[in-house]
């Protein structure tokens, strides 16, 4: 059973578009598999309000950053925003803080 569905905006879409299909199967197995377990190998909070989706494949680390939308008592929703090829330990404030604008932009429209 879902716990959470997920929505991927555009820029997700499109980023996902960049990659191989062998790698767009395993972040979309892993996007499955976030929704059933609580695994924070796959999925975990950053911040108060923003969460990532972590995928590993071919020593390379995908992550796609989300949030949730609560506000209908029926569907719980996790927003993907963005998505990126993470290069260093830490994730780049940079993609966090352009999560946070999507975020914002999301629940003002």
């Amino acid at each position: 059973m879902k716990g959470f569905e997920i929505i991927l905006l555009d820029t997700v879409r499109e980023f996902l578009l960049t990659l191989d299909q062998a790698i767009r199967n395993k972040i979309v197995y892993n996007l499955n598999k976030a929704t059933i377990s609580q695994d924070p190998e796959i999925f975990k909070k950053l911040t108060d309000e923003i969460w990532e989706f972590k995928t590993k494949y071919n020593r390379e680390h995908y992550r796609l950053l989300a949030f949730w939308d609560k506000r209908d008592n029926k569907n719980t929703l996790v927003i993907c925003v963005n998505g990126f090829v993470k290069k260093t330990k830490k994730t780049p404030k940079n993609e966090i803080e352009k999560a946070k604008a999507i975020m914002i932009d999301y629940f003002q429209n």
